[in-house]
């Protein structure tokens, strides 16, 4: 009988080319996904040249050709002329009634049945009008002031379709019943005054520029008065001065110009002035001539403006792109390169196993270079790292951290912190030089909001294109 014997057979298992492709692509499926899930979108702004105005805040007051009318009755004060309207001389202001009765009548025409006539509609239309074109989420404040006009058109409509019915109902009798008060010259009406009507620049003082001790005093419709009691201010003059203090350093850059760019800061509205500096009670003003824009701050007597004294030119980028990151400052000594092309090397000094002590090639970027100090990132070195000078037995322990102010730049395709040096600023830009091969430069990609970006996020090429980076 024949014995047989079993032979175990070893199989060679061999990677197929094809499994290692699929599973390439599978690896790859995976993190492209994972980062899918893991993505931050980021805007992009593109460096470019511009300018900045140097802006200088100030609080100064109003002073124009102004009086205060009187009226020349006692009893019950109505307006027809609405706040900052401009009216003829002779035009009809107010009436007082001291009776009473054609304040009821008032009251009971504005309730029950005032009708609007083609012209009236035209007139609150034209205010709805302008407010819409003007309107700004931001200043919701105009809401209100747009309130106060049409409450004050539609009063006027209504006293002025009551007092028609008056002289209607009894022309005999009308002039006995309600005295008329017509503007004694043409101009702007304004329903409130403050005791500064006259005031000149040469009587101003530091007292001038206390406002609780110059309230405003506005006039109701419809209150009672006395004869001699303040009606209404009449404004007669387009041409009107805004004067306010400063110091010498601003009392200088006034005395080299005849005349400077303004700001008013309640509307944003820019207007050039002529420009004065003025002496009193050895205290500096400056005083601006204005000939136009009087009617939009009729109403106001102390008024907040920027001067725009001078532009800087120089890299333009939004304030929300700067960001502030600490870094280690090392010696340039102890770099073995010479740091002109933006990296550096050092030497770290390390232990072996048997306890020797040897060294370990370091590569860092630079981020800046100041006084032969190096500005290295704190991740490339720990704090207590100890560096050996190249060709010496000098060390220098890594500790002490600066703070550079920079944004992040995008042109390598991930995020990578440049430093920059901020000559001057807004509420929005800032105007940054380039002196260095570190600094930032023209047509450089930066993140438009550098809150919450680390160094190394991932750009893609698309989204650099489209002004889109994505991060992971």
């Amino acid at each position: 009988m024949e014995e047989q014997q079993s032979h175990t057979t070893h199989r060679k298992h061999y990677l197929n080319a094809g499994t290692l492709i699929f599973g390439a692509i599978l690896v790859y499926l995976i993190l492209i996904i994972y980062s899918g899930l893991h993505v931050t979108q980021l805007s992009g702004y593109e460096v470019t040249e511009g300018s900045l105005a140097v802006d200088s805040s100030y609080r100064g007051i109003a002073l124009r050709t102004e009086e205060v009318v009187s009226a020349n009755n006692n009893g019950y004060i109505n307006y027809y002329a609405s706040e900052n309207e401009h009216i003829k001389r002779g035009g009809l202001v107010y009436s007082i009634d001291e009776s009473g009765v054609l304040s009821e009548m008032i009251k009971d025409s504005a309730a029950i049945n005032t009708v609007l006539s083609d012209s009236d509609l035209a007139e609150l239309r034209s205010d709805l009008i302008g407010f819409s074109m003007s309107y700004d989420d931001k200043e919701f404040l105009d809401a209100y002031n747009m309130q106060d006009t049409l409450e004050a058109t539609i009063r006027k409509l209504a006293n002025q379709s009551a007092l028609n019915s008056l002289r209607s109902i009894s022309s005999n009798s009308y002039g006995e019943l309600v005295d008329m008060g017509y503007s004694p010259d043409s101009g702007i009406v304004i329903y409130s005054y403050d005791g500064f009507e006259g005031l000149t620049a040469s009587s101003i003082d530091d007292e001038s520029f206390n406002e609780t001790a110059h309230p405003k005093n506005q006039l109701v419709d419809g209150g009672l008065v006395s004869g001699g009691d303040p009606a209404y201010k009449l404004i007669t003059n387009e041409n009107w001065q805004i004067i306010f203090p400063i110091d010498a350093t601003t009392k200088e850059a006034l005395s080299e110009n005849a005349a400077v760019k303004v700001r008013f800061l309640k509307n944003d509205y820019e207007s050039r002035a002529k420009v004065e500096v003025i002496t009193n009670k050895n205290k500096d003003y400056g005083v601006l001539y204005f000939d136009d824009s009087m009617i939009s701050f009729a109403s106001d007597r102390y008024i907040d403006i920027e001067l725009i004294l001078d532009e800087v030119r120089g890299l333009k980028v939004p304030n929300s792109a700067i960001v502030e990151r600490e870094f280690y400052v090392i010696p340039a000594v102890y770099s073995t390169d010479n740091s002109t092309t933006g990296n550096a090397g050092f030497l770290r000094q390390i232990y072996l196993e048997d306890g020797s002590e040897s060294t370990e090639y370091v590569s860092a970027d630079v981020y800046n270079k100041v006084d032969d100090m190096l500005y290295i990132d704190t991740d490339v070195f720990s704090s207590g790292d100890v560096i050996v000078r190249p060709d010496s037995t000098d060390k220098y322990t890594v500790s002490r951290k600066e703070t550079l102010t920079g944004v992040y730049n995008m042109n390598k395709g991930y995020a990578d912190f440049t430093k920059i040096s901020v000559i001057n600023s807004n509420k929005e830009y800032s105007i940054v030089e380039s002196e260095s091969m570190y600094d930032l430069q023209v047509y450089d990609y930066i993140v438009l909001d550098g809150d919450g970006v680390n160094d190394s996020d991932f750009v893609t090429d698309t989204d650099l294109k489209n002004g889109k980076k994505e991060n992971q």
